[in-house]
């Protein structure tokens, strides 16, 4: 990895600059220019509808910057991501989870006590009380993963009542902590429960990554050590998908916290927003993709299928909604994955070679060059994760584990926020002119 820093280019904020507007009726309106650290200047229409009587139209929002941040910078046509200013790359090289999380919560990167003392706080939230697995056992035994997550996340609220007050910033710390401390133990439970194994307790003498393996792949019959190779990668995994900026699953976030539901229930929104198979299925969509691709001849066959626009099939892993250059999440992935087939004896697995080859050949097509379809980080996590021995059901579960301190931080940041209101997007109506009522008899 190169010691240099990513060039960006860094913008300065003039009070002065503006941008005209000119309205049908002839209206003219300045509107004021607001520069970031980074990224495109910013034009502020927040007083566009009370100056003018008009509306911005920006479905998926692709061109509206929703709030101020000072979490994740994401350059796409660069390829670089920030947390806090640091390079991805850096921070899943050298850092733990926890410590990124403390970078993510806080701000800065913790010294050793303040690590030690934040890595105390999570270790021992990491149990839940143990009526809590009655919430398990009211759902069938077959029940996927992220409605177990969905259910019992939220269900936390129900616990801790003392920490409900947004208001208070003593409370809102216990949150946090609570959990980025708790998530683990609930993504192990719905994966213990989906198997039919009994759940495992968390151990305090574990690290958060390693932690989390053992109370999924231990079981009470005999002794389970984690390997650190995979104990590395899963770190790396959660420190990858710890944050993402404004996508879907933290606006989520950040609209139900807006009309100040407790963090637990803001939590689960997130949940349920990264349960949608564009969000947080993609992995495994890539996944099911290598399969049917099957060997390496094929490959050429569903690329011509991927160019054409007839047809349905698409190069899942590839392209980004924001990166339009190669995905800084993948290339460390892509080395995670190759370490832990290695440790598992698996680095001749064909679905690992398929997936190298048709990277290769898409990297070197001129289709896939022009339109900058490159690997994301879904292409090589669903590999992995399948190579640790999780089923697909459970990578949107282990996709929301690692955002999680993404979204507390993103929640903590709103609440924080001196003008925060409660979200309200406006609409285009096309529906129905206004009409009277016709009597029943008369229809």
């Amino acid at each position: 990895m190169s010691n240099e820093l990513p060039s960006i280019p860094v913008h300065t904020s003039s009070p002065d600059e503006k941008a005209t507007l000119t309205m049908p009726n002839g209206q003219t309106i300045e509107l004021p220019v607001l520069a970031p650290t980074h990224g495109p200047k910013v034009l502020n229409v927040s007083a566009l509808y009370k100056q003018t009587g008009y509306f911005t139209y920006d479905p998926g929002f692709l061109s509206t910057a929703s709030c101020d941040s000072q979490i994740t910078f994401i350059d796409g046509e660069r390829g670089i991501l920030l947390h806090r200013g640091y390079p991805i790359e850096e921070l899943a090289a050298q850092a733990s989870y926890v410590e990124v999380a403390y970078l993510l919560l806080y701000g800065k990167l913790p010294n050793q006590t303040e690590l030690v003392e934040f890595g105390n706080q999570v270790t021992y939230h990491t149990m839940v009380h143990e009526q809590f697995k009655q919430f398990f056992q009211g759902y069938r035994r077959d029940a996927h993963p992220m409605a177990l997550m969905v259910g019992t996340v939220g269900a936390l609220s129900a616990f801790y009542h003392e920490s409900l007050d947004i208001n208070d910033a003593a409370a809102r710390e216990i949150a946090t902590h609570r959990i980025v401390a708790k998530m683990p133990t609930i993504c192990a439970m719905a994966y213990k429960y989906s198997i039919g194994h009994p759940f495992v307790y968390p151990r305090n003498d574990l690290d958060y990554a390693s932690n989390f393996l053992h109370m999924c792949f231990s079981v009470p019959a005999e002794e389970y050590k984690v390997s650190p190779t995979l104990a590395k990668a899963m770190n790396r995994f959660l420190i990858l998908h710890a944050d993402h900026e404004q996508n879907a699953s933290a606006a989520t976030v950040r609209i139900s916290g807006s009309s100040q539901a407790n963090p637990y229930a803001c939590i689960a929104a997130g949940c349920a927003s990264l349960w949608g198979p564009a969000h947080g299925g993609a992995n495994e969509a890539a996944l099911r993709m290598l399969f049917e691709i099957g060997t390496k001849d094929r490959i050429p066959e569903y690329l011509k299928r991927a160019k054409d626009k007839d047809d349905p099939f698409r190069l899942m892993g590839f392209g980004h909604r924001v990166y339009k250059n190669y995905d800084p999440r993948a290339r460390v992935l892509r080395e995670s994955c190759h370490e832990v087939l290695e440790e598992l004896g698996k680095n001749n697995e064909p679905i690992f070679a398929l997936a190298v080859e048709l990277e290769r050949i898409a990297l070197e097509d001129d289709y896939f060059q022009q339109r900058k379809l490159f690997p994301n980080v879904d292409f090589y996590s669903g590999i992995m994760l399948h190579a640790m021995g999780f089923p697909t059901s459970m990578f949107p579960a282990l996709f929301a584990l690692g955002r999680t301190v993404g979204w507390i931080s993103q929640w903590k940041e709103m609440i924080g926020e001196p003008n925060q209101r409660i979200a309200r997007p406006r609409q285009r109506y096309t529906g129905e002119q206004i009409r009277r009522y016709v009597p029943t008899n008369d229809r």
